[in-house]
């Protein structure tokens, strides 16, 4: 056997770099090597532009010009540039240290930049680049990448709804038959549960600091004590859409980004139940599956058409949510004032939401090749004749005949029952005519509540 050495979607370790490479790639300017790199300098960028507005006396103001240096160095930032940090780091063996010396190489051929060099970084330690970093890749990614992909997932499921609002269906809990409902309204009911899981991860407050080691502010006071530092820091802060976390250690606590990955974790778990569901009506056959031509569904039995959509995108989720359950509850923990642990999974954030992403676009692949079979729904349902004991129960308790539960019982559990021996008992009850009437009427069909008003009405 033979595999090459330089790494390719065919031989890499990750299906996220590999079969699912295309999946993920909308992720790769945020949370890869190169996007962590060019993060942080943004934020190296952004101090020395705040420090050099402080009226510091040995860092007098930018003009127009090397302004439009340093953002460039941002906005012009390319892979190139993560490769030539990545040999200085083979020198420092230090990556945020690495940053600032390609900072003030970047700078050297301009005067009033390479005069205000040694303010890069001043009185930084490297976690106020890194927590800032990651503040910005999280908060850009939740708002660019995941919400936008969430909300398609929610646009799809509500158009079932609405579509299918109308559609009898046969409930089921514990597996046995139970008060109809319609297709939309399953549908309706998922999606409200996403709603409010997108709702909780916009609510997420991203958070950073910039208040040196141990964040006390002690470097920065030392050489100019006159400064409000707090309030230069939550400047720079506020400038970059964030929001200041004053009461840190050493690092930031990552307390909200455990919120985050819990919150993101919750949709998915969401998502989890849904694929569930809807494999389980695909193999009911309530749902035909469109397949491309020269698809193959089984490589041995040539009727099958499997529900590989839904299975991949459950698969998926349960990767995501065990990296996402690891970071959730590591991230917040860190030995006195500072360890290495937290830098270490911090790697990790595009495994996590690069599962999502495959997830995601699979149970959007699969509910894309959905059919609906009324056919099966209808003959399901209309089979069902005993779910109708419950209503007829009811309306004998409001009239007040004797052990209206216990009758039904008798009659239909365990065994079903006809619509001719429903209707005989019916007849028989002592009821006032109009009421005897509506049950006489009622059909499993048409005994759905408020459901497909429910599923008609729901709004994103």
């Amino acid at each position: 056997m033979k595999i090459a050495d330089q790494l390719t979607t065919l031989n890499a370790l990750s299906p996220i770099d590999g079969r699912y490479a295309s999946r993920a790639d909308a992720l790769r300017p945020f949370l890869s090597e190169a996007g962590f790199m060019a993060h942080r300098v943004e934020v190296e960028v952004a101090w020395l532009k705040v420090l050099a507005e402080a009226g510091l006396p040995e860092l007098p103001a930018f003009d127009a010009e090397a302004i439009a240096v340093l953002d460039s160095l941002v906005s012009d930032f390319t892979e190139d540039c993560a490769v030539r940090i990545k040999e200085i780091e083979k020198t420092t063996n230090h990556d945020v240290k690495a940053v600032e010396y390609f900072l003030k190489e970047k700078v050297a051929d301009h005067k009033s930049l390479a005069e205000a060099a040694e303010f890069i970084h001043f009185s930084c330690t490297s976690e106020d680049i890194n927590n800032t970093s990651h503040a910005l890749m999280l908060t850009r990614v939740r708002d660019q990448v995941v919400l936008p992909k969430l909300r398609e997932v929610l646009e799809q499921m509500i158009k079932f709804a609405h579509d299918l609002a109308d559609q009898p269906m046969l409930s089921r809990t514990h597996g046995q038959p139970a008060s109809p409902t319609t297709m939309g309204k399953e549908f309706a009911n998922f999606a409200e549960r996403l709603k409010r899981a997108i709702k909780q991860i916009e609510d997420v407050e991203p958070l950073a600091k910039l208040n040196g080691a141990t964040g006390n502010y002690n470097a920065h006071l030392s050489a100019y004590p006159e400064v409000d530092w707090p309030a230069l820091s939550k400047k720079v802060l506020n400038g970059l859409g964030l929001t200041q976390n004053e009461y840190t250690i050493q690092i930031e606590p990552h307390d909200w980004m455990a919120q985050l990955f819990d919150a993101i974790g919750r949709a998915n778990t969401i998502l989890i139940d849904f694929n569930r569901d809807i494999w389980a009506y695909i193999s009911l056959g309530f749902f035909k599956q469109r397949l491309k031509e020269g698809e193959v569904g089984s490589s041995t039995m040539p009727h099958k058409v499997n529900p590989i959509d839904f299975e991949n995108s459950e698969g998926n989720l349960g990767l995501a949510n065990a990296v996402f359950r690891h970071l959730s509850e590591k991230l917040p923990i860190s030995r006195w004032q500072r360890d290495l642990t937290d830098s270490t999974v911090l790697r990790n954030l595009g495994v996590g939401l690069g599962y999502c992403m495959v997830a995601w676009d699979s149970c959007l692949r699969g509910m894309g090749k959905l059919e609906l079979n009324a056919q099966v729904i209808d003959a399901d349902l209309d089979a069902c004749w005993e779910i109708l004991a419950e209503p007829v129960q009811t309306v004998m308790r409001r009239y007040g005949l004797p052990q209206p539960y216990e009758q039904l019982k008798d009659l239909t559990r365990g065994q079903g029952i006809t619509e001719a021996a429903l209707t005989e008992f019916i007849k028989g009850l002592d009821l006032p005519t109009d009421a005897k009437q509506y049950l006489l009427d009622l059909r499993p069909r048409t005994y759905i509540g408020h459901a497909a008003k429910l599923a008609k009405d729901f709004k994103a």
